[in-house]
């Protein structure tokens, strides 16, 4: 499918419904981030409890949000879509983030968000238009990300399975998947050669979890069994007395959600510092009331963090019409197949692959999960796109309305599951820690595939000058503290780097490579 013309070839000139969609959603998104009900950024969301409860300013959290997203707007989001031709969420989602949050009035944050909407549909493709009229044409040369991005993606249950497991089982998933790449590739040239391995990765790293948590629990049965049998005594759960949060903590001892971005955690209060939130907060909350939905304990007895969660769960149920809204959007936007959730899925949907699109996007969800569900009900903030199972869907259906009616249906019990979830993962600790190294493995693979594949296009653009400037750029980055985030410096040092190479031409000082 190598020869498969990508949508950034022919335009970005989105037809009006699908131009109504975008602008309607991103006003969605950008209100409900001003009500500080969602947020798309993961590393934004622990930080959302203190604005609920009014111990931070509007503004701070702003900075904060800009902060954690401007370089994935500019550096991933925009390039991404302008060499793919397909939009994404960082480049829809993170500013509205930052626009709901900024707007002072509940009427300027659907205002603003519709405005970034429209800028996107209609400033897109006049951007791809003047881009690929340059005598050095670095959109096209971009889409040489595309392989190393799909390819190098296949891995990720590899190196999660190797890092939670241990190498001799890693190098049995990288054998079977190296096998079943080899096979695709003979006997079904027509699907994406990485889609089956991927399955057969993450099956065998469910496995492994699931199997080490049986065995886990057995025997502590089988110990505490023992125990009180030599002493005379009924068996009881080896865990009973000691509750669990969803976080997976035991009452009494506070454990906070895991960091999702590396040196950017959630402020020193914590959630959960405070009792109760100050009035100017955006969604006032009068506090958990003592033995609230989720907590299960007599008044007097409830642990903190558990009745935290039971108030941050309680306070998204209250908002459930919004999130269906949300849900339906979601499920639209993938359904019009002018969206992808991530860097692969991106490329898979430009070249019409939706089965295989959906398959990689469903993957990336068992990692994020366990994250989405454990600070939505730390911080009262759930995630813009949900656990982000209405891209799979949505990529599969045959029309719009299914996948309104699907969206709304899927946000619906996602929220209304999240505390549900949350046990569930406290009592499964080898499945939580399989989905975080899911994440790590998929952060590793892309930043090594989109590296790669920048130094591709820079290739394809000036051959070795522009692997000079691309590759230089990128270490500067590094050198000075990564100003741009590691995965988002490739693809803007690609675009620099094509900037730098057509003002050369102009100099008369560099002839462009011809393809």
């Amino acid at each position: 499918m190598s020869s498969t013309v990508f949508a950034a070839s022919n335009g970005l000139d989105f037809p009006l419904a699908q131009q109504l969609t975008v602008v309607a959603l991103c006003a969605l998104t950008a209100f409900l981030s001003h009500l500080a009900l969602a947020v798309f950024n993961d590393g934004v969301r622990p930080f959302m409890l203190d604005f609920i409860q009014g111990r931070t300013t509007r503004s701070a959290t702003t900075a904060v949000s800009f902060g954690l997203s401007a370089g994935f707007i500019f550096g991933l989001g925009a390039p991404m879509a302008l060499s793919s031709g397909v939009l994404n969420p960082w480049l829809l989602f993170l500013p509205t983030d930052v626009l709901g949050i900024l707007a002072p009035k509940k009427w300027l944050a659907p205002l603003l968000g519709g405005a970034w909407g429209a800028v996107v549909v209609f400033g897109l493709n006049g951007a791809n238009d003047l881009a690929h009229d340059l005598p050095v044409d670095f959109l096209t040369a971009m889409q040489q990300m595309a392989t190393p991005i799909l390819f190098l993606f296949t891995l990720f249950p590899v190196l999660a399975i190797t890092r939670q497991f241990g190498r001799l089982r890693g190098a049995l998933a990288g054998g079977v998947e190296l096998a079943l790449v080899v096979l695709t590739m003979k006997v079904w040239p027509e699907v994406f050669a990485g889609a089956p391995a991927m399955a057969v990765g993450v099956l065998l790293l469910i496995g492994f979890a699931v199997t080490k948590d049986v065995r886990q629990r057995r025997a502590e049965r089988d110990t505490a069994a023992a125990v009180t049998t030599a002493h005379g005594q009924t068996p009881t759960d080896p865990g009973a007395g000691k509750a669990q949060t969803p976080g997976g903590s035991v009452a009494g001892k506070e454990q906070f959600p895991a960091d999702p971005i590396a040196g950017k955690g959630p402020t020193s209060n914590g959630p959960g510092a405070e009792k109760g939130p100050a009035s100017d907060g955006p969604d006032a909350e009068k506090g958990p009331a003592s033995g609230g939905s989720d907590a299960g304990e007599a008044p007097g007895e409830v642990d903190p963090m558990v009745s935290l969660f039971g108030s941050s769960a309680a306070r998204l149920r209250r908002h459930l019409p919004l999130f269906m809204v949300l849900g339906a959007g979601v499920c639209l936007l993938a359904q019009l197949h002018v969206f992808g959730g991530g860097e692969a899925t991106s490329f898979l949907i430009a070249k019409g692959q939706y089965a295989e699109a959906a398959q990689v996007d469903f993957y990336r969800a068992l990692g994020f999960i366990p994250l989405i569900a454990t600070t939505a009900l730390a911080s009262g903030a759930y995630g813009i796109v949900g656990f982000t199972l209405a891209y799979p869907v949505g990529y599969l259906l045959p029309s719009p309305w299914p996948a309104l009616v699907c969206g709304a249906l899927i946000f619906a019990g996602e929220v209304l599951a999240l505390s549900w979830i949350g046990k569930v993962l406290g009592g499964l600790p080898s499945v939580r820690d399989s989905s975080e190294h899911l994440r790590a493995a998929i952060g590793d693979t892309l930043q090594l595939a989109i590296l790669f594949g920048s130094l591709l296009a820079a290739e394809a653009m000036g051959g070795g000058l522009g692997i000079l400037i691309a590759g230089g750029l990128y270490l500067l980055n590094e050198a000075v503290g990564r100003v741009v985030v590691r995965m988002a410096a490739a693809p803007a040092a690609v675009v620099v780097t094509g900037i730098i190479l057509n003002l050369l031409h102009w100099l008369h000082l560099f002839t462009p490579v011809k393809s």
